[in-house]
């Protein structure tokens, strides 16, 4: 049960991984609108399925139907990336500015959307429960049903993006990230292909949202705190595993580096915080330690056990749930940090 969770959970976040490969990989857009339009895509599916007495909602959902209300959520999180994506090209606000706002913003209007700031969905029908899926389903996959559902989804999404980005305007999209301007030389807007790109990635973060709020059952007004860190510890960790595998596609790397998140943090809510800071001090220690092997080894082993033994005598503290944002931030720190230094590295080697 524990590794069908973490498959589950994982292929959620790797639908958003896939947005964020589209802003951290080719657009090299640090995009901070996903925070909002995650929960953005929760609420708008909370919001069109609670609605149950509105003619207007039922008539558009074509009578509350789950398939329907994940696509409008999809549509809304796409406007969110459009408005991030004016206010940056049009406005010429610099793009980490544009995302804070936009996401900023999105806080109250994902409150007035949803109309509080939790919102259950127990009792609906969902794309993983309902009438006309319930009668296709055997009895001994029943509890498989979820991982089926949203591995459709994420693999679906992932073709989706994967044929796009063959297309003309996918190789442009690749090309604004890479070299403005050789996309202006060909005649063609940097600034509306950009936009499109961030329309695209925000479209994927609140798919996530919708699937995530249908799986969980519910809409919480913070569920997409951390999600940008969440998203590109994914893309890092799929394309640094794959880096050297030609035939994975970066988009199959970061859904399969949002598993290995999930897990990785699954592993860490069952460790003590001592050892998780003997484990960033280990890392630390290796990677930047500037002394020969062995000795290397010997101080990198002292000072873990030290820092070890001195958190657990002194700091009784035990892991929760409530720690997750804890843990992704330092999983995140230290993948940044190993990243960083190899490519120092590198580029002493190339001198």
């Amino acid at each position: 049960m524990i590794l069908l969770g973490i498959l589950e959970q994982g292929m959620i976040y790797a639908i958003m991984a896939l947005g964020l490969y589209i802003t951290y990989k080719i657009l090299d857009f640090p995009d901070l609108t996903v925070d909002g339009s995650f929960p953005l895509g929760a609420a708008v599916t909370v919001m069109l399925m609670t609605n149950v007495d509105s003619g207007m909602i039922n008539a558009i959902t074509l009578g509350h139907n789950p398939y329907i209300i994940m696509f409008l959520s999809c549509l809304a999180g796409g406007i969110a990336g459009l408005v991030t994506g004016i206010i940056h090209v049009k406005f010429k606000v610099r793009d980490l500015l544009s995302g804070v706002i936009t996401m900023t913003a999105l806080y109250s209007i994902n409150l007035h959307i949803a109309g509080k700031a939790n919102v259950p969905i127990f009792n609906m029908e969902t794309i993983f429960s309902n009438r006309g899926l319930d009668s296709l389903y055997p009895d001994f996959l029943d509890n498989l049903k979820v991982l089926i559902i949203i591995s459709i989804v994420t693999i679906g999404s992932k073709i989706l993006l994967d044929l796009y980005l063959k297309t003309k305007s996918g190789y442009l999209l690749r090309a604004v990230g890479d070299n403005t301007t050789l996309v202006v030389s060909l005649a063609k807007d940097s600034g509306s292909v950009k936009i499109l790109g961030l329309v695209i990635a925000n479209a994927l973060v609140a798919l996530s949202g919708s699937v995530m709020a249908q799986q969980q059952g519910f809409f919480e007004v913070s569920m997409g705190t951390g999600a940008m860190v969440i998203g590109l510890a994914s893309v890092i960790i799929g394309t640094s595993l794959f880096k050297r595998v030609s035939f994975v596609k970066p988009t199959s790397a970061a859904i399969i580096g949002s598993i290995v998140y999930k897990a990785s943090i699954s592993l860490a809510m069952d460790m003590s915080l001592s050892m998780i800071l003997a484990i960033v001090v280990a890392v630390v220690c290796i990677v930047y330690m500037k002394k020969e092997l062995p000795l290397k080894v010997i101080l990198t082993i002292i000072s873990t056990v030290s820092v070890y033994l001195v958190v657990k005598l002194f700091i009784p503290y035990e892991m929760s749930a409530s720690d997750m944002k804890l843990i992704t931030s330092v999983l995140f720190m230290i993948i940044l940090i190993t990243g960083h230094e190899k490519k120092r590295r590198a580029k002493g080697a190339r001198a």
